[in-house]
């Protein structure tokens, strides 16, 4: 498996936004299964899934990685997948709901974390804006590393996207300032 996949197909791109196949996707995060515990997981029946196991293998987002009697057992190919692709109505509007969903959840972790957030609907909502624009500022930068196809490792993505979110992080001072005077550190 790899660390990191981009992508940069729009039609891979809309088969990663189906709402079965993403939710598939974000299952396979946990472990490699079979498209029963898969089934069992979404309440889905296993044809379903097993249409929508075949569609991701094509794209090169699933693989079969070992089969138990008569059960193949699926996996993503990377741990990480970065999407970088040209806008398009239905992939922004796939983008738009992943980043509402990502803000939830980095919501989520400083609330765990023991972190007060004095607006949460406002906190989200700025956390939403502010991975929206580093995605959109930075999108040159990850086209120039996926035409050159460098294989990154999750730690080098990782240093990857704080230089980027550094290079920009003068033009979002504001942003910064009011996400600050919302969190209680």
């Amino acid at each position: 498996m790899r660390e990191v996949l981009i992508i940069t197909e729009p039609s891979v791109v809309k088969i990663l936004s189906e709402p079965t196949r993403f939710s598939i996707l974000k299952l396979l995060r946990q472990r490699p299964m079979s498209v029963n515990e898969l089934s069992d997981a979404l309440g889905k029946d296993r044809t379903t899934i097993y249409r929508h196991i075949k569609v991701l293998e094509k794209a090169g987002l699933v693989e079969e990685v070992d089969e138990v009697g008569n059960e193949k057992i699926y996996s993503r190919t990377a741990r990480m997948f970065l999407v970088k692709v040209s806008p398009d109505e239905s992939i922004e509007e796939f983008r738009q709901s992943y980043l509402q969903i990502e803000a939830e959840r980095l919501v989520q972790v400083l609330e765990k974390s023991g972190f007060e957030i004095r607006d949460r609907e406002r906190f989200k909502s700025l956390a939403k804006e502010i991975l929206d624009e580093i995605e959109i500022r930075s999108q040159p930068v990850i086209k120039r590393i996926s035409e050159a196809d460098v294989e990154l490792t999750e730690v080098e993505l990782f240093h990857l996207l704080n230089m980027l979110v550094f290079l920009q992080s003068c033009e979002l001072c504001e942003k910064a300032k009011e996400a600050k005077a919302l969190l209680r550190f």
